[in-house]
């Protein structure tokens, strides 16, 4: 039987293909790749507002192998399939619908073949409605061996009536990871924070994808005397920095509009 590694060399065209089929039409910009962590256990954080392009756009960028927590759904073909259509609805209302119908040939391709391989490369099922035991400890087995996790936060889709639309409230489970890390094997496992502004414009609309990637950051610099204070601490600190990332992209691209 083929380890993940291996079936990940094998599909790597594949991915690399679908990545940019994901991203036709735009462009990606990069900031701060610099702080990214080429070895070791690291777990990556950040916002979710363009369901799959977000995926698509950090396989692209990340310059090792790299192992997703995704909704369940995706690994359900007749739930993905759901799923699509939903997320079609909620982005362009009838004309959504409308795309689904015509890409259905292509989209049935496509829900088959991720359906099937998705676990196959090592991605990390989570089930949203139910508890997440099985997916953190899945995590945990990654990190202990020296790879590297990516938990997105949000729901896909940019939450206009929050007080930052682009960033949704960070759950706790990178926090608990790291804490559970220190504790459990004594190590302090770097979180490298990354945001993402452009990737919630729909798919095949032309647009510039902008990426910062921040400094990592360690449960070390957040201990308090309880397990729930520490854990709550470096949550509050992830969003905060994810939450500054996306500030200063838009800020650097309100005054290269002025100039």
């Amino acid at each position: 039987m083929a380890t993940i590694e291996e079936e990940l060399k094998r599909r790597e065209s594949l991915i690399k293909g679908a990545s940019s089929l994901a991203l036709l039409g735009k462009k990606i910009e990069i900031m701060g790749e610099e702080n990214f962590v080429k070895g070791g256990p690291n777990i990556i954080v950040g916002n979710h507002i363009g369901t799959f392009k977000d995926i698509a756009t950090l396989l692209k960028i990340i310059p090792r192998p790299s192992f997703f927590t995704a909704n369940r759904m995706i690994f359900n073909r007749d739930e993905f399939n759901r799923l699509i259509r939903h997320h079609l609805k909620i982005h362009l209302k009838n004309f959504g619908l409308l795309l689904d119908f015509i890409l259905s040939p292509l989209k049935s391709l496509a829900v088959n073949y991720i359906s099937s391989n998705i676990a196959k490369v090592g991605t990390i099922p989570v089930d949203l409605s139910h508890g997440k035991r099985l997916a953190m400890e899945k995590c945990q087995e990654y990190l202990k061996k020296g790879k590297a996790i990516i938990t997105l936060q949000g729901l896909g889709r940019v939450m206009k009536k929050n007080p930052n639309p682009y960033v949704g409230y960070f759950k706790r489970g990178a926090s608990i990871l790291s804490y559970n890390m220190y504790k459990e094997e004594g190590i302090s496992v770097p979180v490298t924070p990354i945001a993402m502004l452009g990737t919630q414009v729909p798919f095949l609309v032309p647009a510039k994808i902008k990426v910062k990637i921040g400094e990592p950051m360690y449960i070390t610099d957040y201990l308090a005397g309880e397990f729930a204070e520490t854990v709550d601490r470096f949550r509050d600190a992830l969003e905060k920095r994810v939450k500054a990332l996306i500030l200063d992209i838009l800020f650097l691209g309100s005054k290269l509009q002025k100039a």
